[in-house]
């Protein structure tokens, strides 16, 4: 048996979120699974990878992760995507057009919704995919539900023949809670794909069939949506105010208001509005609690009735006990008093780029080279646009960096004609959608000097494997991709594709001097491994001899956070004008031994200590 299935034979289980939506696959039968990382959904594929039974991949897109999963649903077997919010916005292509075609094997798309923004660029409601997409969403308030409502989820797609939506957040996803498992996986038989090309090839002629039998579903799911026992009604004593609400929102009301009716909203579209009428009728004011957008409020409104929601409750953020307190006191015309935070008593520390990170050179260099416009993508790089460099001037998208550089040099205006336009990208992120944008700056004659940070990692999430790390998603052997090459067969000419050592700073300056200098694309791609991954290797730590320091400070612009300041000096020069000397100081404990620093001081006042004698006897004794 799989260790990891052994481990929960056992019928009840402290899981996440993430956790209990890859058992529950597992159990279901599901046979394909695939994603590209992305917080706060990452988890999800990583727990599933360690069930047997399923083939389980790291797509380069949202987008192929969806096709994946819907060529699996084809061939009868059951199918599983996950993403975050904004990977919602890649795969749509493929699942507006399969809900119209439908499934065979069940589809389920999972999606997690960073409401609050912990680790976003934006914040998505991935509930209007229901609505546009014409699909049902179930929506888990925690761990057990998003347990249970993957397996109706799957019931749900096979009997309807439709693409279901999970609808998770990230406190779903994330806070742990107790499950029960029914313990074993119940296999589906895939019957094979059954051609049928009025059905599957979705040419005008051929879709515009579906459209009824697509429009007579959403109708059969609207009934079994007033029926659902995943929509639940919790009576209470003071019927003042009673809540509609899904997900996490729910938990929040019931810590908040528990004496409050509630109608709880597992399968949350289509709505029950003939539901919502009846518990509607029962209370004095109706109010729609939902993350993010006002969905249901919209649509309850639309159906007559009179609700409150958005105009009480802010439309961003979570939900949470100390938001709706004073939102509904006020509406009670109840005094309340407005939770002020305490001060901090932890120095606030900004996000950063991890010691010996090799984003550090290039961003660097970009900060002691002037005229430049400097396109930004997602990724760990994204920091670049922090103290102390300063060096990223837009960030937007997965993989936008290049095609937005390519508009801006056909867009300039006369204040950047003497400016070089650069782009900066990851491994990951260029793979997943980057490439088309290199390509088209080659076919039409663009003139960007791109930054291709391969840290062989997908680092942001935490280090998952992609098609250029030369392992997949099991720590199996898998092809490497081959960069230079890749870049080349795109249009690249091989004198314009620079391989450089991050860490080497001299070169890494020189380079991106001469490359935005030419008139015409070039790639500068880094080698150097993530330092938080197993291929990163750990050297000893260096220091700074504090004699020799001449406090320039330059040790301190390369951003690394082993580094800190030590003390500072106003020195007055015989002229009359005061400087400040920055004296550094290296934590042994963080430092890595990159030696990036040691290129920025001029006194070599950073060194390796040598090994005292003392250091010497321990390392030889025998362990005990």
């Amino acid at each position: 048996m799989n260790a990891v299935v052994q481990a929960q034979a056992e019928s009840r289980h402290l899981l996440s979120g993430n956790e209990a939506v890859a058992r529950a696959a597992w159990e279901a039968g599901v046979r394909v699974a695939a994603a590209y990382p992305g917080t706060p959904a990452t988890e999800i594929l990583e727990n599933i990878a360690l069930y047997p039974d399923i083939h389980s991949e790291w797509s380069v897109n949202e987008k192929v992760a969806v096709e994946v999963a819907i060529g699996a649903s084809l061939a009868g077997s059951r199918a599983l995507a996950a993403m975050k919010h904004v990977g919602m916005n890649v795969a749509s292509d493929a699942f507006m057009t399969q809900s119209l075609a439908g499934v065979v094997g069940g589809l389920v798309i999972v999606v997690a919704d960073d409401v609050g923004l912990s680790s976003s660029q934006n914040e998505q409601d991935s509930r209007y995919w229901g609505r546009f997409g014409h699909m049902p969403v179930l929506e888990p308030a925690d761990s057990q539900e998003a347990y249970e409502m993957v397996k109706r989820a799957f019931a749900l797609s096979e009997a309807y023949e439709t693409p279901v939506i999970l609808r998770m957040t990230t406190r779903v996803c994330h806070v742990k809670a107790m499950v029960t498992v029914e313990g074993d996986r119940i296999e589906h038989r895939a019957a094979g794909f059954q051609k049928n090309p009025q059905r599957w090839v979705m040419t005008p002629a051929n879709a515009k069939p579906r459209l009824p039998v697509m429009h007579e579903r959403d109708q059969q799911l609207r009934t079994l949506s007033e029926t659902s026992d995943l929509n639940i009604a919790f009576s209470g004593s003071d019927r003042r105010v009673g809540f509609i609400t899904s997900g996490p929102a729910f938990m929040h009301i019931r810590e908040t208001f528990p004496n409050a009716p509630v109608l709880k909203l597992g399968f949350s579209h289509p709505a029950p509005l003939d539901q919502i009428r009846t518990f509607a009728a029962e209370v004095d004011t109706l109010v729609v609690v939902e993350e993010t957008e006002p969905l249901l409020e919209t649509e309850i409104r639309a159906a007559g009735l009179a609700v409150r929601g958005k105009d009480i409750l802010p439309r961003f953020g979570e939900l949470a006990p100390s938001v709706l307190r004073p939102a509904i006191k006020a509406l009670l015309g109840e005094p309340y008093e407005v939770a002020t935070r305490a001060p901090s008593k932890v120095f606030p520390r900004p996000p950063t780029m991890c010691a010996s990170c090799p984003h550090l050179g290039p961003y660097f260099a970009l900060s002691h080279i002037r005229n430049l416009n400097i396109i930004g993508d997602i990724g760990c790089y994204t920091l670049g646009a922090g103290h102390p460099w300063n060096a990223l001037d837009t960030c937007i998208s997965m993989g936008a960096s290049l095609s937005m550089a390519h508009g801006m040099d056909k867009g300039r205006g006369e204040s950047d004609e003497k400016k070089s336009i650069v782009a900066v990208i990851g491994d990951s992120t260029f793979l997943h959608m980057g490439m088309q944008g290199l390509l088209n700056m080659i076919y039409n004659r663009g003139n960007v000097t791109v930054l291709l940070l391969d840290n062989r990692s997908v680092g942001m999430t935490g280090g998952q494997e992609n098609p250029g790390t030369g392992q997949d998603l099991h720590g199996l052997p898998a092809p490497r991709l081959d960069f230079a090459k890749l870049v080349e067969a795109l249009g690249v000419r091989p004198e314009r594709i620079r391989m450089v050592d991050p860490y080497q700073l001299p070169v890494m300056v020189k380079l991106v001097r001469e490359e935005t200098k030419m008139e015409e694309p070039s790639v500068i791609i880094t080698n150097r491994p993530c330092s938080l991954t197993d291929r990163f290797e750990h050297l000893k730590p260096y220091t700074v001899i504090d004699d020799k320091c001449t406090g320039c400070g330059n040790c301190i612009d390369l951003g690394c956070p082993a580094i800190s300041v030590a003390r500072r000096e106003t020195v007055t020069a015989k002229s009359g004008k005061s400087k400040e000397l920055v004296f550094a100081s290296i934590d042994s404990n963080a430092c890595t031994g990159c030696h990036m620093c040691v290129e920025t001081c001029a006194p070599d006042a950073i060194i390796q200590p040598q090994p005292t004698i003392k250091d010497r006897v321990i390392r030889i004794q025998p362990h005990a």
